[in-house]
């Protein structure tokens, strides 16, 4: 049998680098990076290599499961239908459809056929309470963009290839490659800056590869990043270092920020930050002078008390520096796809709504239609009506990425009944009474629509599946359809092609009806035919291409994007660097940029109150290159022999504690505590400790044998649900006040009250 080479954008991280695949028949022979791949050229990290080593793990679930008294059993997809069908049919007739709640993870933007549909599935399900992994890490990022700019996927990205000054704040890129900042082979973009004479600045509580790359690093105590950047703010309006230039006229707000950053000297934050007056002087100088720069604020500036606000300074300081939607500063792709910025009226829009509904126990505000993950828990437990009864999760393990998943845990086992899609039978989908096992990546196309928006160049590239889907299983999209036509009535087996020709003609309908389209007016009966013979994920793509800002618009323009011509070029087409997009990018309702958003300013006064010294020891998380969350540990490759989930303490707090290296130490919070394997570092800064995030597989009825064999300690045990950022909801995953003792020592009597053992 011949050897055949295949072309793919990796899903398992946000870099989306290119690959060469070669195959013998279904056998995958190599995996390297393309080397003619438009944005990556070749680079690749550990885990696009290991690709199909998941696809082919033995672990992985080949048919649908169903869990009744005897416990698990294989079914078949009529059966496993018929099941999810006379239950939601049961419980929906008693509590309405209110009574589901839908849990979408990490991986399903990974996976374009499943996050098309999914939406159609939402859509379908009007009532259905939402959660996702967005409120775990990264809602102050997409709230502050929404209100300042106009939409939530509107996020500024450091234009790597072009700066002259860099400040990195709550991420270590060389590790995770990149978050709300798709950018492949980062490695080289950070050295490229120093190549052309311009600096790096880390800030970490911890020392990373990041930081050991950078010109600087500078230890900031977790939780104290918003008080840096005000008192950065109040440096460059005191010294009168502001320089907006041409965005001055788009801008609202200037004098209401300028008035807040006067509650925030740098004498004032230094002690709360661990860094002195004269270094944030010094930084607030180097931004104002460098020929251009930006701010990278990502995982740990979102996932702290006053992520908020820690999110939305970056912004006000690329505005005062002149540095927003500047070449070399923070700006905005422009996705092929047609993003919500690139349609409707250029410069105008509706603005941003949110907190139209409020969580039915706590009256934690909606955001982009979902409520916080952290409030679901008792949204489950919590009797009376609008309770969740029923729970769908996809592609997502919220037990061990979610906060407290001890509680969350038990909660699910309250569930009247619960469905799962999903590769493995693990620490979330034990508690499902049916799992849909998903299809493998090299069976499914793909065109990476969320991360093309984050991208630090523009780009369009397509992968096509490899390989026919195996007997047995059913692709994802025809998963979502069905459960569309459950939910509407149709029944266990609804007709699948009527379907999605629905979803398909509803998008033709809206997109025509848009006077700045280049189908408007038009027949859709026309477009629709034009699409054909495609069908699914592939015809849906190609409309969003082709009436993209890109896009051959169905005869307006020619030489634009189709499907086809990505089709003809495997390796991608490079739509060239980032361009300043401002006022056209703006869909706020004043169409300016909203400097100063209520939502978000009157925060502020809290973060002052909040400004005394904290003299507790606080927990951080950290991750690692060959990780994804939880979702890669089965993987050999993947989880070497030395146990990576270790608690990570200085020296100096360590002799403190009492605490060894190599031995066991106990961790406690208000809502959990673990027993943890020690390293003594002095790569953390003291007062800090640190647990990584995805572990805790020690659960006897998952069916995960290598990731059991590396169990790891789940971090989330210890953090608290009721810890969120005010605006957002956005879980606190930073900063937790922790003690610390060797195993079998109580860690203070008053945290151990309240102790649950991990």
């Amino acid at each position: 049998m011949s050897i055949e080479t295949h072309y793919r954008i990796c899903p398992l991280c946000e870099a989306t680098c290119g690959l060469e695949i070669k195959a013998e028949g279904r056998d995958v022979v190599s995996i390297r990076g393309d080397r003619q791949d438009a944005f990556s050229q070749g680079f690749v990290c550990p885990k696009g290599v290991a690709l199909a080593d998941l696809d082919n793990d033995p672990d992985r679930l080949t048919t649908p499961m169903i869990r009744d008294d005897a416990g698990w059993r294989e079914a078949t997809w009529a059966e496993a239908f018929e099941t999810i069908e006379s239950n939601w049919k049961r419980i929906f007739a008693e509590h309405g459809k209110e009574a589901l709640g839908v849990y979408l993870g990490n991986p399903t933007v990974h996976n374009t056929p499943l996050s098309m549909y999914g939406v159609g599935f939402l859509q379908s399900m009007r009532g259905a309470k939402l959660f996702s992994a967005s409120s775990v890490d990264q809602w102050p990022k997409q709230f502050i963009s929404a209100l300042m700019f106009g939409t939530g996927l509107s996020v500024p990205i450091p234009d790597l290839d072009r700066t002259d000054y860099l400040v990195i704040m709550g991420a270590n890129p060389l590790v995770s490659n990149g978050s709300l900042l798709t950018a492949p082979n980062i490695g080289a973009r950070l050295r490229g800056i120093q190549e052309r004479g311009g600096r790096i600045v880390a800030m970490d509580p911890r020392e990373t590869k990041t930081t050991r790359v950078a010109d600087e690093h500078l230890f900031i105590r977790p939780g104290a990043d918003a008080y840096f950047l005000f008192a950065v703010v109040n440096v460059l309006f005191a010294e009168e270092l502001v320089s907006i230039g041409e965005l001055e006229e788009h801008l609202e707000g200037l004098e209401d920020v300028r008035e807040l950053a006067k509650l925030f000297e740098p004498e004032s934050v230094a002690e709360k930050c661990g860094i002195g007056a004269d270094t944030i002087r010094r930084i607030a100088r180097e931004l104002a002078a460098a020929k251009s720069a930006a701010v990278y604020a990502r995982i740990g500036t979102c996932t702290q008390e006053f992520g908020t606000l820690a999110s939305w300074l970056p912004e006000v300081i690329h505005v005062l520096t002149g540095n927003l939607d500047k070449p070399g500063g923070a700006m905005f792709p422009r996705g092929a796809h047609g993003p919500g910025n690139t349609k409707g009226k250029p410069g105008s829009g509706k603005g941003f709504r949110h907190g139209r509904h409020r969580s039915r126990v706590s009256e934690r505000p909606e955001i982009f239609g979902e409520y916080p993950v952290a409030c679901l828990a008792e949204e489950i437990e919590t009797e009376g009506k609008g309770q969740i009864r029923a729970m769908l999760t996809v592609a997502g393990n919220p037990v061990l990425s979610t906060p407290n998943g001890t509680r969350l845990a038990a909660a699910f086992d309250s569930l009247e009944f619960m469905v799962s899609i999903d590769m493995y039978l693990n620490e979330t989908t034990r508690h499902a009474n049916v799992i849909l096992p998903a299809t493998k990546v090299l069976e499914r196309c793909h065109y990476d629509m969320a991360f093309a928006q984050f991208a630090v160049r523009n780009v369009a590239r397509y992968s096509p599946a490899h390989f026919e889907i195996e007997d047995g299983f059913v692709p994802e999209w025809q998963i979502m359809l069905t459960l569309m036509g459950i939910v509407n009535g149709m029944g266990a087996a609804p007709e699948l092609a009527m379907l999605d020709g629905m979803m398909i003609s509803t998008m033709i309908r809206r997109e025509g009806a848009k006077e700045t389209s280049p189908i408007h007016g038009r027949d859709p009966a026309e477009i629709l035919s034009a699409l054909a013979p495609r069908v699914g994920p592939e015809r849906i793509i190609d409309f969003m291409l082709r009436t993209g800002p890109e896009g051959e618009g169905f005869g307006a323009n020619p030489e634009g994007l189709t499907l086809s011509k990505l089709e003809d070029n495997p390796h991608g087409i490079d739509l060239g660097p980032l361009m300043p997009r401002i006022p056209e990018v703006l869909r706020t309702s004043t169409g300016k940029i909203e400097l100063a958003p209520e939502p978000i300013t009157k925060d502020v006064r809290r973060l002052k109150d909040r400004l005394g010294a904290s003299e507790e020891m606080v927990l951080v998380g950290r991750r690692h290159l060959r990780t994804c969350n939880s979702w890669m540990h089965n993987i050999p490759a993947m989880v070497p022999a030395s146990n990576r989930c270790t608690l990570h303490i200085h020296p100096n707090d360590a002799e403190r504690l009492g605490v060894k290296n190599d031995e066991l130490s106990t961790v406690t919070s208000r809502v959990g505590s673990v027993t943890i394997g020690t390293e003594v570092t002095e790569g953390i800064m003291p007062g800090v400790v640190s647990i990584p995030h995805g572990w805790g597989h020690d659960v006897e009825s998952i069916r995960m044998g290598v990731a059991k064999r590396h169990a790891g300690v789940n971090v989330n045990i210890l953090t608290d649900e009721d810890a969120m950022d005010a605006p957002t909801g956005n879980s606190v995953l930073n900063g937790i006040p922790v003690s610390i003792a060797p195993a079998g020592v109580v860690a203070g009597a008053e945290a151990a009250a309240g102790a649950v053992e991990g």
